[in-house]
């Protein structure tokens, strides 16, 4: 099939989705803005004074993530998410994405079998879904409940709201400050015993794995974590270039005041070649793109990782430190500042990025029998106590904390808190892939401000490299938010063939044989993304982009 045919199939095939989505579609925002009136009036005890009072009644709710690579613990298994289920009533049913989050989703929406909540990222598939009428507006809730409208400010919500002035989305790790957690953390075993060698630079870096493959036949040199995902190879890009925003998810670095392909930028083409080198000469394992999380962190609590580099080391980092420490406490694992080519400005290197709006967003579909219910308990977990519940663990005096101060905000925190981090982190480990709709700046500054109060050795071992190094190195992207188009519009369905282009050249780039072959690949990309429409797609993200700029800039 050539890809003129290929790409007029996949554009019948979107418009064929479209038309079943809006055929199941039943219920738009006008119903559920009524409907919102008719819950609020409601007898029987569930609300009080206008608002839904959690645990009057039994709650059950089904959540799909919409990641192909995301598996949701057991809701109640952890004790986070047991005490919020044994306190509220609050039963939460995950649905599988079966590895194929795209397809599930797909398939959801034509059998007219929604789940109450899809928890994903700010992009296409949840924007056809607002565009159907799929999705519940929130704007009323968001008025008469607390929590979220005083976290997060008028700002934030304004970038949330929607072309028809509505906002539909519910976000995650929103903030007013730098976070996040991507970087390299180091086993500072490993380290030690080969003497403490530099490891600043991309050739640092190089020579460090070599010294580390021949000293450690059984050491995994550089663990990426989730390679299909970008992890790992995208801190490495960051590596080549300052004030890198990881545009890989657009396919186009910024050039000037535009948007060029990504294919083309030489810092893009040697972090490629750099990487490709990592792989032919065996320092990144050569399942790196079909591994689980499962995988990575076993080989972290064994000891089997040398350099690990990812979005977010923290999680699996954490609880490795925490076992390897039990046998010796000079070992586990320690954060390093970025590597960055020489030459390069190292304050201007961003492993990672962050932007006001967070992470993702979650949103209430019109299967909801109520959605205000569904709020309620969302508000509530973005709130002082559900923020506190899912990061410290029940209160009491035998947990991390026990109750708020006199100002009602700030929790309580026990004498447990600094000495037992290996039980807080096990909370953690699991709590984290929970958090749905949290609150960075609650978070962030509560336990920054306790941890602050201890002696290094008892402060946690996330906030204390959060604090020393991965909240200092990401760099702020919030003017590149929502300029992927729409997933109907002829932008939109551009997109969609340059993703499938982007995914195949990066795996082949990853297994390159050589510089040579490596360039080519990028090469023929660029060439196929161009016959594509790459270029009109590139202006029309160009001028969302810019206009970000304005909106940031108050013009």
């Amino acid at each position: 099939m050539n890809k003129k045919r290929e790409m007029f199939m996949r554009l019948l095939l979107t418009v064929l989705t479209l038309s079943l989505i809006w055929g199941c579609s039943n219920a738009g925002s006008t119903v559920r803005e009524q409907e919102v009136e008719e819950h609020t009036t409601q007898e029987g005890g569930l609300y009080e004074n206008g608002l839904y009072v959690l645990g009057s009644e039994r709650l059950d709710i089904s959540f799909y993530a919409h990641y192909s690579y995301y598996s949701m613990p057991s809701w109640g298994s952890d004790p986070a998410s047991k005490w919020i289920r044994d306190q509220f009533n609050i039963h939460v049913t995950p649905i599988s994405s079966d590895g194929k989050a795209r397809q599930k989703l797909q398939k959801m929406i034509a059998g007219n079998h929604l789940p109450n909540i899809v928890w994903g990222d700010r992009g296409s598939d949840l924007e056809q879904m607002r565009e159907a009428g799929l999705l519940v507006p929130l704007d009323a809730y968001i008025d008469k409940y607390p929590n979220l409208k005083h976290w997060a400010g008028d700002k934030i919500l304004e970038l949330l709201r929607s072309s028809d002035g509505h906002i539909y989305y519910f976000p995650n790790y929103y903030t007013n400050r730098p976070y996040g957690n991507s970087g390299y953390v180091i086993n500072k075993k490993i380290y030690r015993e080969l003497g403490f060698p530099p490891l600043e630079t991309t050739e640092d870096l190089y020579h460090y794995l070599q010294m580390v493959k021949e000293s450690y036949p059984n050491v995994i040199p550089f663990e990426t974590g989730q390679t299909k995902e970008g992890h790992g190879i995208d801190q490495l890009f960051s590596a080549f270039k300052e004030e890198n925003l990881g545009f890989t998810r657009l396919y186009a670095v910024t050039e000037g005041d535009r948007m060029s392909s990504i294919y083309k930028d030489e810092a893009f083409r040697e972090s490629a070649v750099y990487v490709a080198r990592l792989m032919r000469e065996g320092l990144i394992p050569t399942d790196a793109m079909t591994q689980t999380e499962d995988q990575i962190a076993e080989k972290l609590m064994l000891g089997r990782v040398a350099v690990y580099a990812s979005a977010n080391p923290m999680i699996n980092a954490m609880v490795g430190d925490a076992e390897l420490r039990k046998v010796n406490p000079d070992d586990g694992y320690m954060f390093i500042e970025p590597i960055y080519k020489q030459g390069l400005d190292r304050t201007k290197i961003y492993p990672g990025t962050y932007n006001i709006l967070g992470w993702n967003v979650a949103s209430i579909t019109t299967s909801a029998r109520n959605p205000e219910a569904i709020f309620a308990m969302l508000d509530w977990m973005t709130g002082p106590e559900g923020s506190a519940v899912q990061m410290w663990g029940p209160p009491g005096p035998a947990g991390y904390w026990n109750g708020f101060l006199d100002d009602g905000i700030t929790p309580n925190f026990t004498a447990r808190y600094g000495t037992d981090p290996k039980g807080l982190a096990e909370i953690q480990a699991i709590s984290g892939d929970l958090i749905w709709v949290g609150n960075t700046v609650y978070l962030d500054k509560t336990k920054s401000e306790f941890e602050q109060t201890l002696p290094e050795e008892q402060q946690n071992w996330s906030t204390y490299w959060q604090q020393k190094i991965t909240w200092k190195s990401q760099g702020d992207a919030t003017e590149f938010i929502n300029v992927q188009p729409a997933p109907n519009s002829e932008e939109g369905q551009i997109m969609s063939y340059l993703r499938e282009i982007w995914l195949d050249a990066r795996r082949d780039a990853l297994f390159g044989k050589s510089d040579e072959e490596v360039l080519s690949i990028l090469d023929d990309a660029h060439r196929a993304s161009m016959e594509a429409g790459f270029q009109q797609y590139l202006n029309d993200i160009t001028t969302r982009w810019q206009d970000n700029v304005k909106v940031l800039n108050n013009k």
